[in-house]
């Protein structure tokens, strides 16, 4: 016999396609794997705690502004180093921020003592008054410091466009976080853990 003719019987002998212990045996590898990826996925993910929120990031140093505050006194960034600050820029006519107001006061009584401080920035317009920041503060129980921007000085050195517009500042005086919009108390809360 030549070797031509005995090839292709042994060919022929060879099985054809994978046996039904080696399917289930990928099947379960494979549902194995993605269980596992799942469940460090979700392990993980609740360790992280919340995501942050929708902010843009920034590295730059606060402006060194003097402003002062509708109690009669005044408010320095530069005083308040060492400590997170929270810059909300805000005005009397504007919905949105009547709208932000009781989550911002909301965040000032839960962080305070952990060593949060709001500094409201009034911004002004011709027709506003101290009186009409007074009734708002009231109306709103606002305790957190409420400064004058009574020039504009602060909202061109910040380089602000609408409002409200929020500024996070850590413990060293750099501008970390700047939200455009509103926050809620969560909102706050999450992003002051990223800087304490």
């Amino acid at each position: 016999m030549n070797e031509q003719t005995t090839l292709p019987k042994r060919a022929s002998s060879q099985r054809r396609g994978i046996s039904r212990r080696e399917l289930i045996t990928s099947v379960a590898g494979a549902f194995l794997g993605v269980l596992i990826i799942g469940l460090v996925w979700f392990t993980v993910g609740r360790e992280n705690g919340a995501a942050l929120p929708a902010v843009g990031e920034l590295n730059r140093p606060a402006p060194d502004v003097a402003l002062p505050t509708l109690d009669g006194g005044s408010v320095r960034l530069a005083d308040l180093r060492g400590k997170v600050v929270l810059v909300n820029f805000w005005g009397t006519w504007c919905e949105p921020c009547k709208e932000e107001t009781p989550a911002l006061q909301a965040a000032h009584q839960r962080l305070a003592s952990e060593g949060l401080v709001i500094v409201g920035v009034n911004l002004r317009r011709q027709e506003t008054s101290d009186e009409a920041v007074r009734e708002f503060v009231q109306r709103y129980g606002v305790t957190y410091p409420i400064a004058l921007d009574v020039d504009g000085e602060a909202a061109r050195l910040f380089q602000i466009s609408p409002i409200p517009v929020s500024y996070f500042i850590d413990r060293e005086g750099t501008i970390r976080y700047v939200r455009i919009g509103t926050l809620t108390t969560d909102d706050v809360a999450v992003l002051f853990a990223q800087l304490r």
